[in-house]
């Protein structure tokens, strides 16, 4: 962006509690050649090794003390200003030579100066000094004394806010009205909102099916006398052109006809931005590729449509991983998985899990925990939107509520009827054996679910606004003992931003569900029985302990619940957070949920930011617990508890 003046020009929910300790490993292998390795770090810790001395690895290393002097008492204007400068970052590390100073210096000055444009401050001066002299002073050659670090002194004179006074939009984008573009006469005219307008227009245009969008013209006055800014905008959308020919290279093993069909994009639709974006993110979200670009082409067909390259390259197609934890209650455990990401060359997976836990707990080799199964998924099947699914898993589960022995076949189908919107529908069939509150019962079940999942969240992993709804219906039949049954389920969860950047922001859920069929609760089997209790329900209290009890004071699961959380999500620097939170919930043998009986947990937890989703720590205590029940509950994952 050109600015030109006038006037002066200045430059997990474990299932018991106690003492709980919590120790996990993953890790995937591949036949890499590994070179030598110096130190491992681990979100920029270092776990092993040493450090490399950077000073060893700079000719002629020179160190330098800095001294930042900012003239204002806007203590965000500060910090920007201190987290852009260079020399302030950087000056634990040495410079090479007594010219690498110089040079640093003349870079931060510039740097200082964008951002002082960034906050609307056009009349802003930046001084820098080196061992007492002017940079723009300085020979071609400097010297200075290396007796100790060289003293470096930035002086900054911020200036005055500058305002909008007049803007200008032209060409195709005379029509739009600046106040949509956050440059109402009178608003800050800091250059990022003026960037971000010329961006937002030509974005506009492409969305209108114009590719070749551009500006024309961006120019900005600033007149020192008044502290003000003119703005001018042009822009030129040029041809309304759709999608056209869509070509695939790159590929290897995955078939090209399948990855331009499933990338949606089809010769004679309309062209825009978004649908671009979205196309490559379901690329990527196969797995099977290591990175996917998309290229339009430089000019229009003879049948005036737009072609199009789908460029990918192909991650490795088979893996595997192990990993292991361990607490002192639940005992250790450990899990193994294979894969493969493109079985039949349209990115079909194959996966083959298993895992033990409770080792150490128990003697008995009958009383741990196992589970293995066999995954496949299809996408694109039918459908360029269906995703098929298909398993087996075979387990055994050992709560507290009951001990129960499982084997599920299932085959289904999802279709994205939106970017938002998916439904989903399966078969399962399933033989269970429960040790219960009413004996050694085993079931054999065929059932159907149905679900609808609306997820308009701006991140999956870590959302800082929208919300989620789900609606699931299950009708069952239990062929033993003749029993027709169906379980209905539904919830909500919303986020709302606070503050600065998102500093806070306000998390709620609610879930409820209803269980019907069966003369006795005991005609259904333990699995498919409402509990609550956990780290994916009411924290403090152990997994599936909120149910409700017979006579002997055994639990013996619900028809009907009714679970809510509420969360302030308080960033306390750009990677960790902390969170206060407090659930609800309560379990009812009867169809409509009964309120006689709610159980509370509240606590708090911990969050570090990793680039693949926040790492969780919470600790939660029971406001009403059981007789004999809980006194507290740990819970750990990856991602916000909902």
């Amino acid at each position: 962006m050109r600015i030109r003046g006038t006037g002066p020009k200045t430059g997990t929910a474990y299932r018991r509690t106690g003492t709980m300790m919590v120790v996990a490993a993953a890790a995937a292998f591949s036949p890499v050649l590994i070179g030598d390795a110096y130190a491992f770090k681990l979100f920029g810790i270092t776990i092993f090794g040493k450090e490399e001395d950077e000073g060893e690895q700079v000719p002629d290393p020179v160190r330098y003390q800095v001294d930042l002097k900012a003239d204002t008492a806007d203590p965000d204007l500060k910090e920007a200003l201190e987290n852009s400068s260079r020399l302030v970052s950087d000056q634990k590390l040495p410079v090479s030579g007594d010219l690498g100073i110089v040079v640093k210096a003349r870079d931060d000055r510039e740097r200082l100066i964008a951002t002082l444009y960034e906050k609307a401050r056009y009349g802003g001066l930046v001084t820098i000094t080196i061992d007492g002299k002017n940079i723009d002073d300085l020979p071609p050659n400097p010297t200075f004394d290396r007796s100790g670090p060289i003293p470096v002194t930035v002086a900054i004179a911020p200036g005055p806010v500058f305002k909008v006074r007049e803007v200008q939009f032209g060409g195709d984008a005379a029509n739009h009205n600046p106040a949509d573009y956050e440059l109402a006469p009178g608003a800050e005219a800091g250059s990022l909102a003026i960037i971000r307008a010329g961006d937002k227009i030509v974005e506009q245009l492409k969305s209108e099916g114009r590719p070749f969008a551009k500006l024309t013209e961006r120019k900005v006055v600033a007149d020192h006398n008044s502290d003000t800014v003119d703005i001018v905008l042009a822009a030129d959308g040029g041809p309304i052109a759709p999608i056209g020919d869509v070509g695939v290279t790159g590929e290897k093993t995955v078939k090209p006809a399948f990855i331009q069909r499933y990338s949606r994009l089809n010769k004679g639709e309309a062209y825009s931005p978004e649908t671009l974006k979205k196309a490559g993110e379901r690329l990527r979200a196969l797995g099977v590729f290591s990175s996917v670009t998309i290229h339009q082409g430089d000019a229009l067909a003879s049948d005036g449509t737009l072609p199009m390259t789908i460029e990918v390259s192909e991650g490795k197609r088979r893996y595997f991983g192990v990993g292991a934890q361990y607490s002192t209650t639940d005992g250790f455990g450990v899990q193994g998985y294979w894969g493969h990401r493109n079985l039949f060359g349209e990115a079909e997976t194959l996966r083959i899990e298993g895992s033990v836990s409770r080792l150490g707990e128990t003697t008995d080799v009958g009383s741990l925990d196992y589970s293995a199964g066999i995954l496949f998924t299809k996408p694109g099947a039918f459908f360029p939107a269906a995703t098929l699914k298909a398993g087996i898993v075979a387990k055994t589960e050992n709560p507290d509520a009951y001990n129960a022995t499982l084997v599920t076949a299932s085959l289904g189908l999802s279709y994205e009827l939106t970017d938002q919107d998916t439904v989903s529908a399966s078969g399962e069939v399933s033989w269970e054996r429960d040790d219960d509150a009413f004996g050694t019962n085993d079931y054999l079940t065929f059932t159907l679910p149905i679900q609808y999942d609306r997820d308009a969240r701006d991140d999956k992993f870590n959302p800082t606004e929208g919300y989620r709804a789900t609606l699931s219906a299950k009708p069952g039949y239990e062929i033993f003992n003749a029993t027709p049954y169906a379980a209905f389920e539904g919830s909500i969860s919303g986020y709302l931003p606070f503050g600065q950047e998102d500093g806070v922001v306000l998390a709620g859920k609610v879930a409820a569900g209803v269980l019907i069929g069966g003369d006795s609760i005991g005609d259904i089997p333990a699995t498919q029985r409402f509990f609550a209790g956990g780290g994916g329900s009411v924290r403090g209290y152990s997994y599936q302990e909120i149910s409700p009890y017979n006579d002997n004071g055994d639990p013996t699961g619900g028809r009907s619940y009714v679970t809510g959380s509420l969360e302030a999500r308080i960033k306390i620097t750009d990677t960790i957070g902390i969170v206060p939170f407090v659930d609800v919930g309560t379990v009812s043998d009867s169809t409509f949920p009964g309120f006689s009986d709610i159980r509370a947990g509240a606590g708090a937890g911990i969050r570090y930011a990793t680039p693949f989703g926040p790492l969780r720590l919470d600790f939660a205590m029971p406001l009403n617990k059981y007789e004999d029940g809980t006194d507290y509950g740990i819970y750990a994952g990856i991602g916000q508890s909902f």
